[in-house]
């Protein structure tokens, strides 16, 4: 069987859904200051606490269950692509009461799947400690939870998006502090959506990085002068 998938499109499907997850990570860990201290405080245990030293390896990752939490808490509350790519039947089958016909065209609803409240609780709210409790992965292991997709069609960047963007959300956190900017205040954020093909913030964010080690001097000079 021959594929005929333009470059451009395997590249921005790559690029723009990482984009788009760093993205919503960034903003609600900003929106939920002492989620990203809980998350900088773990990294710091696991890997010291040296600003200039960054060094976290693969094999670190099951030392990092939180931050693994944060990735999974993204996807559930801001799922990339709201419809997954649509699939055909290939014969009658009844589902939940439904009858679906043989050649219909199926597009599976990921964004009402996460944000239903007879699944998930609280399901609109960013909570990472919901995956801490329980063992439900992103891997297609649990159809409640299935942002990638599942079965043949799932999607192939999955092992980028699980491997390289903790590195990425890890390197931000541990060497900078985020404030957002013009006295905004986080709880503040403008956190609406841009339903398309991919689900962006409707407003980019806009964060400004404060190194952590200025913020440590600060801290030490005030408690000496105090």
């Amino acid at each position: 069987m021959s594929m005929n998938i333009p470059l451009k499109d395997l590249f921005v499907a790559g690029t723009n859904t990482t984009s788009s997850k760093l993205e919503w990570t960034m903003a609600e860990l900003i929106r939920n200051p002492k989620k990203m201290v809980n998350v900088r405080t773990k990294l710091q245990h696991v890997l010291g606490n040296k600003n200039n030293t960054f060094n976290l390896e693969e094999t670190m990752s099951s030392k990092l269950p939180y931050l693994q939490a944060i990735q999974k808490e993204t996807l559930h509350v801001h799922p990339p692509v709201p419809f997954l790519l649509p699939c055909k039947a290939i014969c009658d089958v009844e589902l939940c009461g439904f009858l679906v016909s043989k050649n219909a065209q199926i597009l599976v609803n990921v964004w009402a799947m996460e944000r239903d409240p007879t699944i998930w609780d609280k399901p609109n709210s960013f909570i990472p400690k919901r995956f801490l409790e329980s063992e439900i992965d992103f891997k297609a292991n649990d159809f409640k939870f299935i942002p990638f997709g599942a079965g043949r069609r799932m999607c192939p960047g999955l092992p980028l998006a699980s491997r390289v963007l903790p590195f990425m959300l890890a390197s931000l956190i541990y060497h900078f502090d985020w404030k957002v900017p013009y006295g905004i205040k986080p709880e503040d954020m403008d956190m609406s959506q841009n339903y398309g093909i991919l689900l962006h913030k409707a407003q980019p964010l806009r964060a400004v990085p404060v190194k952590i080690l200025v913020i440590m001097n600060l801290l030490i000079s005030f408690m000496m002068k105090n």
